[in-house]
Order: structure tokens, then C-alpha cells, then sequence
């Protein structure tokens, strides 16, 4: 990350900050450094991409975030509803899942256990995904809505996710976003996608898109005033550049907040 000194120095306002998990899943070194200085100024919350919650289960990776989590007590953890490999093989992609039953019982097991162990609230984030398996027997909203359910748990929603994943397979994304259950969702994630022969593909490395902007705005008249974070980790600009698309973030979320009221 180019901006841990600065962000660390010169602590710029900004709400809170989002870490991923496993780069600071460590006893020392430069990332424990620039984190202890981080929750010194601000809130931050863990966020996961090798959790594998449709995959195998990892103990100790378990173990490891809940130590993160003592450092740093944050209100939440979240992870991908996804598999991203097999006990013997990471991928470090975070794959989709069949909408089946007994995945449903599986990930669901794995949250519980999660949070219990955690001592905390676990949000799950819908990914978004380039090929669906024949054996789903719902749509991806009703499988996310049936896992929330049965786990009792939080929603990430992601909104370029669900945007990326509604021009690949063909949905309409509000269908996705009424489906929610609203008032289980603690965060949102924003970012820029890419588009490649066709499709859109989640790279975080541009500009949020007017679509999605659009449908951030209406997740937040539905869902109220959530914690949103912009991802951009593909090619890295300036963080005042940042801060410009945090701002407008903020701004669609004054103005729908003002709407939602009246």
C-alpha cells in the first residue's frame, strides 16, 4: 500500500479504514507496525479473502484472526460467501458456489462456528462471478437471503459485485438489491471493474461506474445510513484522488439519506 506513511503521519479525515485480514495476521514485522499506528486514529475492520467458507476449513486460520481481532476489537469481521481452494491448494480467487441446499447447511456451519469463536458478528459479501453451475437450483439472491437467515448473520453488500455479476449472467441488479434483507447490512463495498471481451470483470483498479453509483444510491434509500468503503487496489492513485471518491460516496449518501427522510 503506497499511502501507510502518509495516511499514519498526516492522519487525514477519513471515518474508519479496512485492512485485509490475512496481511496483518502476524506477530511483527512492517504490517503489525503501520497497524498499531493505524487503530490508534482510527476504526478498522478486518476484511477476508481467505476464509473459504464453502471450502475447507482452516483451524488455524481461524486462530490467527482472532488474535487480529483482540488487537484491533473491531464491531465486525467479514469474508466472502465463496471457495477459494481445496486443504492443499489456494487459488487466491474467490470462487462462486452452487445455490443448493447442502452448500447452504455448509457455509452456514461455517459462519456459526466462526462467530463464535470470534466473539463477534460476521458479515458475509456476495462476489461477483463469470459462470454459474448447473446444479443451482435457486438465483443467487434467494441463496444469499437463505444463508443470512439460517447463520443469523450480517451482509457486506457489495454493489459493483452485484452489478459486474447482473451484466455477466444476465439479471436485473435491483431485483438483486430488493431481495436483500436491508436491515442486515453493516457495510457496503463500491469499486471500479473492467470490461474484457464482453464482460465485466471486479479488477479494483478503476473509477466507480455511473451504474453502480446509481445503484449505491438506491441501496442506501432502502438500506439507510451503512458504513461504505471505495475499493481500489489495481493501479493506485494518489490519495487525494482517493479522497475525491470517498467524497462522492459521501455525497450520494447525504443526498439518498435526504430523500429517504422526506
Amino acid at each position: 500500500m503506497p499511502h501507510y506513511l502518509q495516511v499514519v503521519e498526516e492522519r487525514p479525515t477519513m471515518d474508519w479504514f479496512e485492512i485485509i485480514s490475512e496481511n496483518f495476521m502476524v506477530d511483527g514485522g512492517s504490517p503489525r507496525h503501520y497497524l498499531e499506528r493505524l487503530i490508534d486514529a482510527y476504526e478498522v475492520v478486518p476484511h477476508g479473502v481467505s476464509m473459504s467458507l464453502a471450502g475447507t476449513f482452516d483451524p488455524e486460520h481461524l486462530e490467527r484472526l482472532a488474535a487480529l481481532c483482540a488487537l484491533i476489537d473491531p464491531p465486525w469481521i467479514s469474508d466472502h460467501l465463496c471457495w477459494t481452494g481445496s486443504a492443499h491448494v489456494n487459488a487466491h480467487e474467490l470462487l462462486p458456489v452452487p445455490y443448493t441446499p447442502a452448500m447452504a447447511t455448509r457455509i452456514v456451519d461455517r459462519i456459526k462456528r466462526a462467530s463464535d469463536r470470534l466473539g463477534r458478528p460476521v458479515a458475509v459479501e456476495n462476489v461477483s462471478s463469470y459462470l454459474s453451475y448447473k446444479d443451482s437450483v435457486v438465483p443467487e439472491w434467494e441463496f444469499v437471503c437463505e444463508v443470512l437467515e439460517r447463520a443469523d448473520c450480517a451482509l457486506l453488500l457489495d454493489v459493483n459485485n452485484v452489478f459486474v455479476s447482473s451484466v455477466n449472467h444476465g439479471f436485473d441488479p435491483m431485483v438483486y438489491l430488493e431481495a436483500m434483507p436491508h436491515d442486515r447490512v453493516v457495510q457496503i463495498h463500491l469499486a471500479g471493474h473492467s470490461i474484457m471481451d464482453g464482460y465485466r470483470l471486479d479488477t479494483h483498479d478503476h473509477p466507480v461506474c455511473d451504474e453502480v453509483w446509481e445503484l449505491y444510491r438506491q441501496a442506501i434509500l432502502r438500506c439507510g445510513s451503512v458504513s461504505t468503503l471505495v475499493e481500489w487496489d489495481g493501479d493506485i492513485p494518489s490519495f487525494q484522488r482517493l479522497s475525491e471518491e470517498a467524497d462522492r460516496a459521501r455525497r450520494i449518501r447525504d443526498e439518498a439519506l435526504e430523500a429517504r427522510d422526506a
